[in-house]
């Protein structure tokens, strides 16, 4: 492995010897590509910012970077690792109006990614990433629980550079009252346009159902976003985006900033 990091480490900026630069971000879509194989890339969240009133409250949620590195095991499949190592989250209850503050680390994701189509070429990708996550988290920050999911997305390119995402994914989480595990689904498509050479533009629609034993719930949001890669820097993107939440259980508003790099 450490020969095939090597290697891919010293023809990484040649970029005609590689696929094109592609990310899960912006927005909360997964593109069913994968990492060429012997190369690294890291896809983060510079800052990223939500304020979230459904709980009747104010709850804010501040992530200082929030970095997925990615290891392309084969032409096909890819290995991912996530965590945030610093975020901060007040909250300022309805009643009382005192305000508490949290911070420490994120939740460990590892996951893999096992693109079935459309790596090599085509109009049409798809892809299995199965995940799991530790509970790795701060008091505060996470559940607390071990929890494990499986996204498949699906790409097709239509015409006039727009393209169509859509992500079913489901997820077995941790109830709210105990130890015990439940079911939750959800859902996007997205719709995106390269604009230019170098600029892309996204619009979606995202909706997840929680089925806990505690209390059913739905959220839905639109979300927007845009990715642009330099013309002389293939291998390097910035993203931005903003999150709307559509229904009362759904955070108002959620705003980020991300950069991602291949090695």
């Amino acid at each position: 492995m450490a020969i095939g990091l090597a290697a891919g480490l010293a023809f990484a900026d040649d970029a005609s010897a590689l696929r094109p630069l592609c990310t899960d971000r912006p927005t909360k879509s997964t593109a069913p590509c994968t990492v060429d194989a012997g190369h690294v890339q890291i896809e983060s969240d510079l800052f990223n910012f939500t304020d979230d009133h459904s709980g009747g409250g104010d709850v804010k949620t501040y992530l200082f970077t929030n970095p997925t590195i990615k290891y392309g095991l084969t032409a096909n499949l890819d290995a991912e690792i996530n965590m945030v190592p610093f975020a901060v989250v007040t909250s300022r209850g309805p009643a009382t109006g005192v305000t508490s503050r949290t911070s420490g680390v994120g939740d460990l994701f590892v996951r893999l990614k096992w693109n079935l189509l459309g790596n090599a070429g085509g109009n049409v990708g798809l892809a299995l990433s199965p995940y799991v996550k530790l509970p790795t988290a701060s008091r505060g920050i996470g559940n607390g629980g071990a929890e494990a999911g499986l996204i498949a997305p699906v790409n097709i390119n239509l015409l006039a550079n727009w393209s169509v995402t859509i992500d079913p994914e489901i997820d077995l989480l941790k109830n709210t009252g105990d130890d015990r595990r439940h079911v939750n689904t959800s859902g996007l498509i997205s719709l995106s346009r390269g604009v230019s050479k170098t600029l892309t533009l996204s619009a979606e629609l995202w909706a997840d159902q929680n089925f806990d034993p505690q209390g059913e719930q739905t959220q839905v949001s639109a979300d927007l976003g845009a990715a642009f890669i330099p013309a002389k820097a293939p291998n390097l993107q910035f993203d931005g985006g903003v999150n709307f939440g559509l229904n009362h259980n759904t955070p108002g508003t959620q705003v980020y900033i991300g950069v991602s790099r291949r090695f």
